[in-house]
């Protein structure tokens, strides 16, 4: 038998990976260094990492290697190389959450994900770049460098978890963990062509992970598809609530829905995208139906409202968090301008909005409770454009200038409001070769039901499957 080529083993999934563990037709030191060696040779050019643990992770083989051979394990993740954005702290291992303030910072411990996947056998590559704080959404970086799009190096990888979407859209690693505050999983995922779950507030721990906004703060699993997902969601959640149904990565596609209703957003999701954009959706709700969906058009009126609180809310919390740790104002040099001035911003919320805003969260979660009353999911673009350029401020859209920061974040931000679990999965490319990504939103604890009905597609179609031309 011949044996796989670098290539080969580097976009395995989680499951083939752990299979040829298993057999010992491979050891987790080939799966280590394949990695290792795909960093030294793309990340001077992509800038996807900030700290390699080159040596931490060839120690994490060996102890998996014994793990394997010794009493066995069922973990599918022992003896699996991974990435950690770098804003989860990490037991010895440098932890900047992409600022200046903390260039020097290594824990003494690990955050409650890393500990989990680390419990089951994963082993860590190092820490991604990401935007500063997490307060951004491309992830060009002032301090440590933008990270760059896989696709086209030009573009940015979107943000703020983008070292570790492009990291895995690169086969480095077989899935990495994100942070989403207003998009920050879903961003880079939809932007680099691969898959990542946003799960509900509260379900997978935050502790050990540099905050953005407490009320708003989602840490999940990036990967290159939605088994690979449903892997890492099931090391690292917490407990569900007595009725709900916990997914399964081994049932998840037995569990597939023969029938099941998708709901269309009359409002707000469908107004202001690229016309290429439109059209892969479309596509993919014509996909849907084959696969036994009913498509209804859906109400959210309260959306259109949405947008001020659900940005005072993030404001003040960020800039209280910052103060609370003595960051800002005293060491206000040291931030990038773009999160300085979100943090000033902060400081001019008066409480009054910040109430008003919690209200407004409270009420737009109840409307989309309603919703899900009669549908499966919603869907949606991920995003309104594909990845624009590294320092384009605007893009036009539909004939009319918007920010990028805007036109990122409009589409994502309404389930970190809610706290709904999103997904954003590939639907197609664009005539120029960009990654364009849907999200399906589902009502509070369904990740099994969401990620069965983002499976169907996934396994109807073919996009998942290509892969950036690296020279």
């Amino acid at each position: 038998m011949t044996a796989p080529s670098e290539s080969e083993l580097a976009f395995l999934t989680i499951e083939q990976a752990a299979r040829l563990l298993r057999k010992q037709s491979i050891s987790p030191s080939d799966l280590v260094e394949v990695a290792l060696a795909r960093i030294e040779r793309f990340n001077p050019a992509f800038n996807t990492f900030l700290t390699v643990a080159a040596a931490q992770a060839r120690a994490g083989a060996r102890r998996a290697k014994k793990q394997l051979r010794g009493l066995g394990t069922k973990s599918l993740l022992c003896g699996i190389p991974l990435s950690i954005k770098d804003n989860f702290t990490t037991r010895g291992v440098r932890t900047t959450a992409g600022s200046l303030l903390l260039t020097n910072f290594v824990p003494g411990e690990d955050s409650d994900v890393v500990q989990k996947l680390t419990g089951a056998g994963a082993i860590v590559l190092g820490k991604t770049n990401m935007h500063e704080f997490a307060y951004g959404i491309t992830s060009e970086n002032p301090h440590y460098g933008p990270s760059r799009n896989p696709w086209d190096p030009d573009r940015v990888t979107g943000g703020s978890s983008g070292g570790s979407a492009a990291a895995l859209a690169m086969g480095i690693g077989y899935a990495a963990t994100g942070t989403d505050t207003g998009g920050s999983i879903r961003i880079p995922s939809a932007l680099c062509g691969i898959v990542g779950l946003k799960p509900t507030f509260g379900l997978v721990s935050v502790e050990g992970v540099v905050p953005l906004a407490k009320t708003l703060d989602h840490a999940g699993p990036m990967a290159r598809n939605v088994t690979d997902v449903c892997i890492i969601l099931d090391a690292i959640a917490g407990d569900y609530p007595p009725k709900a149904v916990r997914p399964d990565p081994q049932k998840l596609r037995k569990n597939r829905p023969r029938k099941f209703w998708i709901g269309w957003p009359k409002q707000y999701f469908f107004e202001r995208i690229d016309r290429e954009v439109y059209d892969a959706i479309e596509l993919a709700a014509k996909c849907f139906q084959s696969l036994g969906a009913t498509i209804r058009p859906v109400s959210l009126p309260g959306l259109e409202h949405s947008v001020e609180p659900s940005t005072n809310i993030a404001l003040a919390e960020a800039t209280q968090y910052h103060e609370s740790q003595g960051y800002f104002p005293a060491q206000a040099s040291k931030y990038g301008d773009d999160v300085r001035y979100r943090l000033e911003l902060g400081r001019k919320v008066l409480a009054a909005d910040y109430l008003h805003a919690l209200e407004v969260k409270r009420k737009i979660t109840q409307e989309f409770d309603a919703v899900f009353a009669s549908i499966d999911v919603i869907l949606a673009p991920t995003l309104p454009v594909p990845a624009p350029r590294i320092g384009e401020k605007e893009v036009v859209i539909a004939g009319e200038k918007e920010t990028v920061r805007s036109a990122l974040v409009r589409l994502n931000r309404p389930a970190n409001l809610t706290g709904h679990p999103a997904i954003s999965i590939s639907c197609g490319f664009t005539r120029s070769g960009l990654p364009i990504g849907l999200q399906l939103i589902g009502p509070h604890w369904s990740e099994a039901r969401l990620l069965s009905i983002a499976l169907a597609y996934e396994d109807a179609t073919e996009w998942h499957k290509r892969r950036p031309s690296l020279a």
